[in-house]
């Protein structure tokens, strides 16, 4: 077997752990164990998973210096920044909980049998019932909360699926820590081996895609993987749903008269918002729009002064830094000037400067109109508003679209970005940041293709939809009916002959 190792993104030095890659044995073993675990997680209805989740969230909270320490030397990430994720990671299960409790996500509908315009017609109940094993491939970026411990991981347990990890090969010993805190919840509910196991290798990934006993994937990364993952699934003669989340520009537009009223503080929410964590997230704006006027270029003077102060950045991976540094080297080949750039003095590890580029608006191309994952922006210098519509409808399509608006702004011209940015994202911020995506019933992380590819999101209660399918019984005795499609059963809202009913009706 091969020896997984990690490496230290601070020094760039590599460490041979004690975990080996997945062969192709261990991964039958985890995938019947996978299938065997689907009836345990039935077992234990709505509730007894909501019991489980919230056990889930404080084992992981009981070990969160062990955890968050292993993260730090696998990522670079900040102890501030990885306290943070850890903390989400907890309320992303305790949030499935109070889904699960609610029930409303199964959707459960009845007709009973009556007389209709075409005949008699039968007694019918749908609900949503769990898909099976599914497979998490973990992300570079999130070693919590969008990898083993992540928001894909939550939805999937509380939809009833046990769940197959690939890690990832930034952070393997924090995936194990973070598996062996989950099962150590598992365990102590007597839960068998497979509601939560993980795999590690290139391989292992491939074959895990392959496995007839994977239902459906889900993945954070890059479109490049989406691809191979995609032709892996290809091989399977019967197939399964990939929901993955990509690559995304979120562009920010800021109107004149946000640029009037509150110039210096847009300059400092920009630089924080494209820095955070090293540029390194699904949001990070890549493009903001600033009117090329004194108000706009005096908001840019103290964004170019904050990043030509700021020091370099360790970024998660070799990879990653590569091609953070070819991707703005191609940028500036494109046209983009350098409008700010700290000097870092090059050291052993993946640290990078921070990186402001503009262009004038007529000067965008596709190739600088393009995401590059890391600290880089590309201020984009507009003279008149009525420029912005035609030029965001050939921005690529993203997770998000932000406007900053003034008081003196025209309203209509308001309504048009946020037209142009609607058909175009999946979430639209006024007056703030992309950055930093809120854990509730109402929010959303997904958008048109390249940012995701599937209508379903990866984030919020509506995440849980993944991975399930519907189910309707018709004519069945009442025996065989799950609880939520009986008569007397009230604990959920249902729709029923064709009026939605709420709890206890």
């Amino acid at each position: 077997m091969n020896v997984v190792n990690t490496v230290d993104p601070r020094d760039g030095r590599r460490r041979a752990t004690d975990l080996n890659e997945t062969d192709e044995s261990r991964l039958e073993v985890v995938a019947g164990q996978a299938s065997r675990a689907a009836q345990w997680l039935s077992g234990l209805g709505r509730i007894g998973r909501a019991e489980m989740l919230d056990r889930i969230a404080a084992s992981l909270e009981s070990r969160r210096a062990d955890l968050v320490a292993v993260a730090e030397a696998e990522t670079g990430l900040s102890q501030a920044r990885l306290e943070t994720e850890l903390t989400r990671s907890a309320l992303q299960f305790r949030m499935f909980g109070d889904v699960l409790r609610d029930g409303g996500y199964v959707e459960a509908a009845i007709d009973h049998a009556a007389d209709t315009p075409l005949g008699p017609g039968p007694d019918l109940r749908r609900m949503l019932v769990p898909l099976g094993p599914v497979a998490v491939f973990g992300a570079s970026n999130f070693p919590f909360a969008f990898s083993v411990a992540g928001g894909d991981t939550a939805s999937a347990l509380a939809a009833g699926c046990p769940t197959v990890l690939k890690a990832h090969p930034s952070h393997p010993l924090t995936s194990h820590a973070s598996a062996d805190a989950i099962g150590s919840a598992i365990r102590d509910l007597d839960g068998p081996d497979g509601v939560l196991t993980t795999v590690y290798g290139e391989q292992a990934g491939r074959s895990l895609v392959r496995h007839p006993a994977i239902r459906a994937v889900a993945l954070t990364g890059s479109v490049g993987a989406a691809r191979a993952i995609q032709a892996a699934i290809d091989e399977r003669p019967d197939p399964i749903p990939l929901y993955a989340e990509l690559s995304s520009v979120n562009p920010i537009v800021v109107l004149p008269g946000a640029a009037v009223d509150r110039g210096d503080a847009i300059a400092e929410g920009l630089f924080a918002s494209f820095t955070a964590s090293g540029g390194q997230l699904c949001t990070k704006p890549g493009l903001a729009f600033i009117p090329a006027d004194r108000a706009g270029e005096h908001l840019v003077d103290v964004l170019r002064g904050r990043v030509a102060s700021a020091g370099g950045t360790v970024l998660l991976n070799e990879r990653i830094r590569d091609a953070y540094e070819s991707g703005a080297t191609a940028f500036e080949r494109a046209g983009a000037r350098v409008s700010a750039r700290p000097q870092v003095e090059p050291g052993e590890g993946f640290t990078v400067a921070p990186t402001l580029l503009e262009v004038d608006l007529p000067g965008l191309t596709a190739e600088i109109a393009d995401e590059c994952f890391g600290p880089l922006m590309v201020v984009v210098w507009y003279r008149d508003v009525a420029e912005l519509d035609a030029v965001l409808a050939t921005v690529p399509p993203s997770l998000t679209g932000s406007v900053h608006r003034g008081p003196r702004d025209d309203v209509d011209a308001v309504r048009g970005l946020v037209d142009v940015l609607a058909a175009r994202s999946g979430r639209i911020v006024f007056d703030g940041y992309p950055t930093g995506v809120r854990v509730s019933w109402a929010q959303h992380h997904g958008g048109p293709w390249p940012s995701t590819n599937a209508v379903h999101t990866s984030v919020g209660a509506t995440s849980i939809r993944r991975f399930l399918r519907p189910l309707a019984w018709q004519d069945a005795p009442e025996w065989v009916l799950p609880d939520e499609l009986r008569d007397a059963y009230t604990a959920i809202p249902r729709r029923v002959d064709g009026k939605l009913e709420s709890k206890g009706e």
